[in-house]
């Protein structure tokens, strides 16, 4: 028997008799009906209980990872909920700031930071920039020459650490686009650069480990091997980044925020650092409170080899199973809660073979045409790696809350096709 793990859906989750799934007081079905499919739904209660669970985890600072789904509607949730952002790219740090969040509350991340970026990052006042070269110093001379601003900065370090994960996933190990070195010299060259100009306030160092990190022991390495940095430049702050993994599929478990935030300071405590500790989330805050519903629109059964469910959406608003070959679950969203006994490949409508969202799934044999289905875990890296290949329409995403659906981004139109468009 294979029913869905309930520990994969959404915090306010609910069925009714005959199996049909609610989140948040709202019916499933019904939604698709009015807002149509692909559509993803989130669990708004449920976001705003890991932003507070992880404020609580890092009291001393905590930063929400927009690049794991990132609207104004969510900037907006995170700030209230008393995070900072975390941001990356100028397009990042402008819905950031089209959502209110203060510039001084925005922390500015990324490998290649533009001189565009860091000078609109410099102009509009953001809390801190993380240096992540010894480039970006020279970056920001240039556009402080003149001026009278103070940036506080923290240098991204390199701990040379390789946590259990995908390697595209993988940030913190030695050959890696992220980061300084340490143990070459580079790191402690960076700081004495940052310090020789008085502009550039040293407030922390930031050592990002990788992402969908399942054994908490990687983030308590990385604090080991930079902790003896850390206490040479007499920093006020250490960020251990995000990172932290979620479970997708049946017989995954992974931490909880709290549970995370306690290693990482009974870590710091062992080594004697007397610092702010910071994080910085972002899967662990959205991944399980959303769902992606879609319709089936064709079952092909293939004698002897397998049965392909194709949906109306796809790689272009999940294509994490294309990228690291991530694992999902589907289920029926009418009969939740019933065996899944029928074996299925739930693929997309995009002209590719690899276009597949569930490699190994399982729904009710009476599955028909029409029926609407749903992957859960779908909160993190789906709307904001979307896509518009073969020019399909990305969905829209609702916020669900006490019986109210909340509509915070529309689907596209045909025109939105075109806007760019100049001949």
């Amino acid at each position: 028997m294979s029913v869905l793990p309930w520990h994969l859906l959404p915090d306010n989750s609910s069925v009714d008799d005959e199996g049909r799934l609610s989140i948040a007081g709202c019916d499933l079905i019904e939604l698709a009906g009015e807002f149509g499919t692909p559509l993803f739904v989130y669990d708004e209660d449920h976001v705003r209980a890991r932003c507070r669970e992880a404020v609580a985890a890092f009291p001393d600072g905590v930063a929400y990872a927009t690049k794991a789904f990132l609207c104004k509607a969510m900037a907006r949730l995170a700030y209230e909920e008393g995070m900072d952002l975390d941001v990356a790219t100028g397009g990042e740090l402008h819905v950031a700031l089209a959502a209110g969040v203060p510039a001084e509350s925005l922390v500015f991340h990324g490998n290649n930071k533009s001189l565009r970026e860091l000078t609109a990052a410099v102009d509009v006042g953001v809390g801190v920039i993380v240096i992540d070269s010894i480039v970006e110093i020279d970056k920001l001379r240039t556009i402080l020459e003149g001026r009278e601003n103070m940036v506080r900065v923290m240098i991204r370090l390199n701990p040379g650490v390789e946590a259990h994960t995908h390697d595209f996933l993988q940030t913190g190990a030695t050959d890696s686009k992220f980061g300084i070195g340490v143990e070459d010299g580079t790191a402690r060259r960076a700081v004495d650069l940052i310090r020789a100009f008085p502009q550039l306030d040293l407030v922390g160092v930031h050592a990002h480990v990788g992402s969908q990190v399942f054994d908490v022991s990687s983030f308590a390495k990385a604090v080991e091997v930079i902790a003896g940095f850390v206490d040479e430049i007499e920093v006020p702050a250490l960020s251990v980044g995000g990172g932290l993994g979620v479970p997708y599929v049946e017989g995954e478990w992974a931490p909880t925020i709290p549970e995370w935030g306690i290693t990482i300071r009974e870590e710091i405590e062992a080594t004697g650092l007397d610092v702010d500790v910071h994080a910085e989330p972002g899967r662990a805050i959205v991944a399980r409170s959303a769902v992606t519903l879609y319709t089936a629109g064709t079952i092909k059964e293939i004698p002897g080899v397998r049965t392909y469910v194709s949906v109306d959406g796809g790689m272009s608003d999940n294509p994490r199973p294309v990228l690291y070959g991530s694992g999902y679950e589907v289920f029926l969203v009418r009969s939740t809660t019933t065996d899944r006994d029928r074996e299925i490949r739930l693929v997309g409508k995009h002209c590719e073979s690899g276009d597949v969202i569930v490699w190994e799934g399982r729904v009710p044999s009476y599955l028909e045409l029409g029926d609407i289905l749903a992957t859960p875990v779908t909160g993190a890296y789906g709307h904001t790696m979307g896509s518009n290949y073969n020019m399909v329409l990305r969905p829209p995403v609702v916020f669900a809350k006490d019986g109210d659906a909340r509509l915070v981004v529309r689907r596209e139109t045909y025109d939105d096709l075109l806007a760019r468009d100049l001949v």
